[in-house]
């Protein structure tokens, strides 16, 4: 996944924003600056959307994929158990998970 940068000139600088991520937006006296605060706003934004999100889904089973692993989570118990992702989970897979979590393997 990418993300579109734009950075328009004002008469004091450049405003700067992300397409794709409302809330991501900067300004700076150089383009370089602004880019640089624009990254930080991207990580400031990103930050307050997993607080968000975990403040929201707490308590709750969930199964969070990242770029190449994907964490099954069992809050009740407190476990989790982070594999790599995969089109198939076989048996040993399975019971990994489960013994990860300190669930029953069905």
């Amino acid at each position: 996944m990418s993300f579109t940068a734009v950075f328009q000139k004002i008469p004091k600088g450049y405003i700067g924003f992300v397409e794709e991520l409302p809330g991501a937006n900067t300004q700076g006296d150089t383009i370089e600056e602004t880019r640089e605060n624009l990254n930080e706003a991207v990580q400031l934004v990103l930050e307050a959307n997993r607080q968000l999100t975990e403040e929201e889904i707490a308590g709750q089973d969930v199964i969070r994929e990242g770029r190449k692993h994907t964490v099954f989570v069992n809050r009740i118990k407190r476990k989790s158990s982070t594999v790599p992702r995969h089109n198939e989970i076989n048996d040993f897979l399975a019971k990994k998970i489960c013994k990860d979590l300190e669930i029953s393997f069905p």
